[in-house]
């Protein structure tokens, strides 16, 4: 009888555990993927807004001059891959003189900040 009681006790403080680690397992990642969206919008802002905008839109004074396009229009995103923007993130953009439209990112970003501006991007389609 007192074996049974000691076997309930264990089996419950297992359970508890294991609904403890699985709780804290989640805080975590939901903590991880908040700050990962906090730290694209950085990266967005720093490397890319002063062209493409804030918002996408390449309304910006650089962004006009270079000839930015308008990243929320959803047509305007269906003409190119995910590949195709992580080689022009990298290599850059030119005119078909050899002008530099957009300057490459490949020695200032990592590939995974790349894809996260691309998941960035996809996002302001409308």
């Amino acid at each position: 009888m007192a074996r049974t009681r000691i076997l309930k006790a264990h089996n419950h403080s297992e359970r508890f555990m294991k609904r403890l680690i699985l709780l804290t397992g989640a805080l975590l990642f939901a903590t991880v993927m908040t700050a990962r969206g906090a730290d694209v919008k950085e990266v967005w802002d720093k490397n890319c807004a002063s062209c493409h905008g804030k918002d996408g839109k390449g309304e910006t004074k650089a962004g006009k001059k270079a000839g930015a396009k308008d990243l929320t229009d959803a047509k305007y995103q269906a003409t190119f891959t995910d590949d195709r923007m992580v080689k022009q993130i990298k290599e850059g953009m030119k005119d078909k003189n050899g002008k530099e439209l957009m300057k490459p990112f490949a020695d200032k970003l990592s590939d995974e900040e790349i894809k996260q501006i691309v998941a960035y991007v996809r996002a302001f389609k409308k």
